[in-house]
């Protein structure tokens, strides 16, 4: 029973993912849309499969336990699912075992490579902004003391499209 439970939420946690994964791609296209309602309802949906994958996790340590506790492990260790197959001695259900953790740990991979993508696609927006602000107001280091027209270096020291000091 402890390794059908284990192994049923390892699916589901692989499931989760996978819909944080769609979840990933619809992020990547709101953020390059710059749809900030759509990113926000996303972030929202986000929010709650990180929830579920904590209350999945929950399930699956307890699982864990139960099944050690069927092979007469009465330790509650803290065993990766490698460990777990070694404990496994039905050929059937390792196989299944190792498939699961096969697919889980590619399902991570992938959702791993998209959040990092979408944080570059954020850090790469915000930059944007900020040197549109810069174009737009002027540099934050500008003199704001007079200068003669003739002692100034016109290249550096442009002002932006609005005279903030107005």
């Amino acid at each position: 029973m402890g390794l059908t439970a284990l192994i049923e939420f390892l699916e589901r946690l692989d499931e989760t993912h996978l819909q944080m994964l769609d979840l990933a791609a619809a992020k990547k296209q709101a953020i390059m849309d710059n749809k900030v309602e759509g990113l926000i309802e996303i972030l929202n949906q986000e929010s709650k499969l990180v929830k579920l994958v904590g209350q999945l996790e929950e399930q699956r340590a307890q699982a864990t336990y139960a099944f050690l506790q069927e092979v007469g492990i009465r330790s509650n260790l803290n065993l990766t699912l490698t460990e777990l197959s070694r404990l496994v001695f039905d050929p059937e259900d390792k196989a299944k075992l190792l498939h699961i953790q096969d697919q889980l740990a590619h399902t991570l991979d992938r959702l791993k490579k998209a959040n990092e993508l979408n944080q570059r696609l954020i850090e790469q927006s915000l930059a944007f902004i900020d040197y549109s602000l810069d174009l737009l107001v002027g540099r934050p280091n500008q003199d704001i003391t007079y200068q003669h027209p003739a002692n100034r270096d016109n290249a550096a020291r442009r002002p932006g499209f609005f005279d903030a000091r107005g």
